[in-house]
């Protein structure tokens, strides 16, 4: 089984944020679908995200919809890092929407506010199933797919003179001659099956 065929499927990119009182967090995500005719999403998060534990505890959040306009240091900043180590929203600009949770407005073109109705275990993610509250046009840029991203914004990695593995989906190098089976990428926190050796 070839598990890249996956990559094939349609995706957007997105920036999901929650607040839980006085921290605003986000990060990013590829799945955000509208569900129903009466503006019902579904977005999944890793559970190792801080976002999906305030999601999870406050039942509310916000996507901002991202544009083809949108760079590379976006993702690493909203994706690379984490919202327990760092606070993400120092230098970011941002609006806050009724529901108090900010949205990005910056290399967006909408936003969303949802609030929580239903959740869904996936094991390693959860499934979050929302009505949408509020949402707005900000841009009339298009929005960003992945196959887009993969193809024009995503940096190409440097593999000059290193011996190790790359992730194919982001780009993370482990320098060595082994990559241990259970290694998850600290970046994209996909697993050893999506590194490949450097050549």
């Amino acid at each position: 089984m070839n598990n890249k065929a996956m990559y094939n499927l349609t995706y957007g990119l997105f920036i999901c944020t929650a607040k839980d009182e006085n921290k605003d967090n986000g990060c990013i995500v590829n799945t955000v679908s509208q569900v129903n005719s009466s503006n019902r999403v579904v977005v999944s998060i890793n559970k190792n995200n801080l976002t999906h534990d305030m999601i999870l505890k406050t039942k509310e959040f916000n996507v901002s919809i991202l544009t083809e306009k949108s760079s590379f240091d976006t993702y690493k900043h909203w994706g690379f890092q984490s919202g327990k180590d760092v606070d993400k929203c120092i230098g970011i600009e941002y609006e806050r929407s009724d529901n108090g949770i900010i949205y990005i407005t910056n290399e967006t073109n909408a936003y969303l506010s949802c609030k929580v109705v239903q959740t869904v275990d996936l094991d390693s993610h959860t499934l979050f199933i929302a009505d949408v509250c509020d949402c707005q046009i900000l841009s009339e840029d298009p929005s960003v797919t992945y196959a887009y991203y993969q193809k024009n914004i995503k940096q190409k990695p440097n593999t000059t003179k290193k011996k190790g593995w790359i992730c194919t989906v982001c780009g993370y190098i482990y320098e060595g001659d082994i990559l241990p089976d259970d290694f998850i990428c600290p970046w994209c926190k996909h697993g050893a099956s999506d590194f490949k050796p450097i050549e």
